[in-house]
């Protein structure tokens, strides 16, 4: 069964960073597009970031050039270096995959479970 674990939330003061990864994990064939969403109180999960497995990433414009994705496709990991945090980006962080799980032979999203990031003085 796929898992995608997330780790490195925490509590922060604003203009500091965090560094969250995600591992997916389980009998995974392929894993194509990773990525990050986040869900603050009483607001909408909203994208933040994605990433090809070739490498291409794509923003959310509220975190352009303040975050940075970057995945290791060997590890089926995915990772979000978050610089100069604010407070309105206190939510939830999930991690989701684009991936095929055996013996499936088509792909579907898995979500993780989240992490709590809070940005606060």
């Amino acid at each position: 069964q796929v898992q995608l674990v997330e780790s490195g939330g925490g509590l922060v003061q604003p203009g500091e960073s965090l560094r969250l990864s995600c591992v997916a994990s389980g009998n995974i064939f392929l894993v194509n597009d990773m990525g990050w969403y986040r869900q603050a109180p009483g607001k909408e999960r909203e994208l933040v970031a994605v990433i090809t497995r070739g490498g291409s990433a794509t923003y959310a414009d509220l975190v352009k050039g303040r975050f940075t994705i970057d995945r290791v496709n060997a590890k089926n990991m995915v990772t979000l270096q978050m610089n100069d945090l604010k407070p309105e980006d206190t939510a939830v962080y999930y991690c989701t995959a684009n991936l095929i799980e055996r013996p499936r032979q088509y792909s579907d999203d898995y979500w993780g479970k989240g992490t709590q990031v809070l940005v606060s003085s």
